[in-house]
């Protein structure tokens, strides 16, 4: 009974634990249902134990030996269910609908076990569909263990192994040497596999928090050198245009001014905003090129443009395309495209200009800063892509792909 207290008031801890957690996150709910499971299959080994030892009810006991053998797949399925990323999982699920359903004919069936009337257990033909649905969950556990965490060091997943190992060593204890208390190895093994997955589950959870604040990190240092050079860019051009044409100048001075105070928010933000900003960013940018540039025309192929973007990912790309490439032609054309393919938001930024070697840029330091940070950011806060191609006094063409 000693054992028992301690066990209980190890998962009262370690609910307690889980609720103040930060970490844990969307796997909250999943691991609370855990410990109430947990509880609950303590409550079932203690009044298993009572039907044995001081109470000869036989039907009462196979009600307690349906709901044991029916929890234990639960708690691994539960605990696949936490690892998986996108939570639920039906096969999990469907397995321990069949393992409850084969232990539910012991009410009137010896098919799977059944209790005799001198409250003798007896195991059926389906007696091992418990341990059998158990040892694919553990075997599928293992597996999406390795799969979830592929990038964690091989040290770290000691302890998520040694939970999954002690369980069938628990059952084969439990199966050679019988203990009379109200526990099981089993149990006991469980209990605290749980105690130890939790605490790897809070460190894994801890080390992605501070991966996140870096990457983080990473992107607000990008974004406080691309802010200023986007304005710095646009005041010289403005500026070089007011000896050209100084009244356009003067409109498209009031008009950025206007368009500042109106989205200056836009561009100070960390975070993806709607595409249409970005692309308000780069028609005003480009429009002022046209003016100051007549060679230049930037045309648009807008189809798609319902989703969010890094501040400041096509405007640069634009730019680079205007600068660095169609000024030098009689004609030079940008086009900007979008449209939704295969599942992407896909844009692409094309243009007829001198091109580059795509090879010897990427290993040049310094060299096209503009590109890598975007590259960077749309990889990052996207999980998207972005490639180039790029030949030699024929042009460029860039494509961002966002899933």
């Amino acid at each position: 009974m000693i054992v028992l207290v301690i066990l209980a008031v190890q998962l009262f801890g370690l609910l307690l634990s889980v609720i103040i957690d930060p970490y844990v996150r969307n796997k909250k709910k999943l691991l609370i249902e855990v410990i109430l499971l947990l509880f609950s299959l303590l409550l079932q080994n203690y009044m298993e134990y009572r039907f044995v030892t001081d109470i000869n009810m036989p039907h009462l006991r196979i009600i307690a030996g349906i709901y044991g053998y029916s929890v234990r797949p639960m708690i691994l399925a539960l605990f696949c269910c936490i690892l998986k990323n996108n939570g639920r999982s039906k096969i999990v699920w469907i397995l321990n609908i069949i393992n409850a359903s084969v232990h539910l004919t012991a009410l009137f069936s010896d098919i799977c076990f059944t209790i005799t009337e001198d409250n003798r257990f007896i195991r059926g033909p389906l007696g091992y569909t418990c341990h059998i649905i158990s040892g694919l969950l553990l075997a599928y556990l293992l597996v999406y263990t390795f799969r979830e965490f592929v990038h964690v060091k091989k040290s770290d997943m000691i302890i998520p192994i040694l939970n999954v190992l002690v369980i069938p060593i628990s059952v084969i204890f439990d199966s050679k040497y019988y203990i009379n208390a109200p526990y099981t190895f089993l149990t006991v093994s469980v209990v605290t596999g749980t105690m130890f997955y939790f605490i790897w589950l809070h460190m894994q959870f801890v080390r992605e928090h501070e991966e996140d604040l870096k990457a983080q990190q990473r992107i607000q240092i990008m974004m406080t050198q691309i802010q200023p050079h986007f304005l710095y860019n646009t005041l010289a051009t403005l500026k070089a245009m007011c000896k050209k044409d100084p009244d356009t100048a003067a409109e498209l001075a009031e008009k950025f001014g206007q368009y500042l105070r109106q989205n200056l928010d836009s561009l100070g933000t960390v975070g993806r905003i709607p595409f249409e900003k970005e692309l308000e960013h780069t028609r005003l940018y480009a429009g002022i090129e046209m003016v100051r540039f007549e060679n230049v025309e930037v045309k648009y192929n807008i189809s798609d443009a319902s989703f969010t973007v890094p501040p400041l990912s096509l405007q640069p790309l634009v730019e680079n395309a205007i600068k660095h490439g169609v000024r030098i032609r009689d004609k030079g054309v940008v086009e900007i495209t979008t449209a939704f393919k295969d599942g992407f938001h896909e844009i692409t930024v094309s243009d007829n200009g001198s091109g580059f070697d795509v090879k010897k840029a990427e290993k040049a330091e310094g060299s096209h800063i503009g590109l890598k940070n975007v590259r960077e950011r749309i990889e990052q806060m996207c999980n998207g892509t972005l490639t180039i191609d790029s030949r030699e006094d024929e042009g460029t063409t860039i494509t961002i792909r966002i899933p």
